[in-house]
């Protein structure tokens, strides 16, 4: 298995920007040091309650900086808020800045409120987010100068001044449980995975068809899919559940209404509503209960105990949910900074090493 320290950089209300971000240095610089073999972080808009990260590529940047081994990148770029040509550009010389260290996710938007300011369609990402990736092997090419005709993405006569170091390109990550974009995935060998929201047990079917859709294309090496939800480790279980578990509650809080329309409670119930009238069954119940605490606890939707426990608890449900890589998001609520750095700590030295050389798939 794998593993990430996942972050969406949650805004918070006792931390100004800058000693948020520098929080976020301490706990990477950590993972480096203790073996993670990622650090991801979303990119997000528009909603200072929720994430304070807009700019993946500075904190590819600034994480570089600050570690020498652990890959780095965004999970992913919200590919139609930008310009093609700028962005390749932007990626190469990352990559570069980071001695090829990047890992490029590459993500259609999940919010409308992310295009809006933008004047942007919300409704017209998908098609431009996997049109790019023929675009980035384009400009990556040895072909230069190069030109791109597609229909969302349209480049003439254009040199790199920098290529990136990894060849042909970083690898390539789409976060997705569609299945007519895992069927693009597989064959265009791009690492997936998803959000607890989606239940392991459906999930499961959907990422083995990938996986055999994978070995069909040819390629060589296991693709990596991912999961992704809050961990909290501690010395014993009780003291995990004593400080992890309600605050895992509270993770996703980002996700509800601003808080300037109602209580927690308020948003919540009405959050669950919305969640009750989507189509798949499974997974409006999950988000339905997505701040249930005891509901989160006793489907193993979140890792919460001691090292043992939650290695018994991931070996599990990587088998269950057909995942090789774990997205660990360790930053959630109002979780003291000691607790946090000590979690990240007992991940990495007594939970990483059960799990390194086990092979859910």
């Amino acid at each position: 298995m794998k593993f990430a320290h996942f972050s969406h950089v949650w805004g918070k209300p006792s931390m100004s920007p800058s000693s948020r971000y520098e929080q976020l240095w301490r706990e990477i610089e950590l993972c480096d040091y203790l073996n993670f073999d990622y650090a991801f972080c979303v990119e997000h808009h528009f909603r200072p309650d929720e994430s304070w990260m807009s700019a993946p590529s500075l904190f590819s940047v600034a994480a570089g900086v600050k570690t020498k081994k652990i890959r780095l990148g965004p999970m992913g770029y919200i590919v139609p808020l930008y310009n093609s040509l700028r962005l390749a550009e932007e990626i190469a010389i990352i990559d570069q800045m980071l001695d090829g260290r990047l890992e490029l996710g590459l993500v259609p938007g999940i919010n409308p409120i992310y295009f809006e300011p933008f004047g942007l369609k919300y409704d017209d990402r998908k098609e431009p987010t996997l049109e790019y990736v023929d675009y980035l092997k384009k400009a990556f090419s040895n072909k230069q100068p190069f030109s791109f005709e597609g229909k969302h993405h349209k480049t003439v006569n254009a040199k790199l001044a920098v290529q990136p170091l990894q060849k042909p390109h970083p690898p390539l990550w789409m976060q997705s449980r569609d299945p007519k974009t895992l069927e693009f995935c597989a064959k265009n060998g791009i690492n997936t995975g998803y959000f607890l929201i989606y239940p392991r047990k459906v999930a499961s079917t959907r990422y083995q068809k990938y996986f055999h859709d994978w070995k069909l294309a040819g390629w060589s090496s296991k693709p990596k899919i991912a999961y992704s939800t809050v961990v909290y480790v501690d010395d014993t279980d009780k003291k995990a559940l004593d400080i992890g578990l309600e605050r895992a509650a509270k993770a996703y809080e980002g996700l509800l209404e601003p808080p300037s329309t109602g209580s927690f409670e308020d948003r919540v119930k009405r959050f669950a509503k919305r969640a009750n009238t989507r189509n798949e069954k499974e997974a409006a119940e999950l988000m339905a209960n997505l701040f249930n605490a005891e509901f989160l606890l006793s489907n193993d939707l979140i890792f919460i105990g001691s090292p043992d426990t939650v290695a018994k608890k991931l070996r599990k449900a990587s088998a269950e949910g057909h995942f090789n890589t774990f997205m660990g998001e360790f930053n959630f609520s109002n979780l003291p900074e000691n607790d946090l750095m000590r979690s990240i700590k007992l991940f990495g030295q007594e939970v990483i090493p059960q799990l390194k050389n086990f092979e859910p798939f």
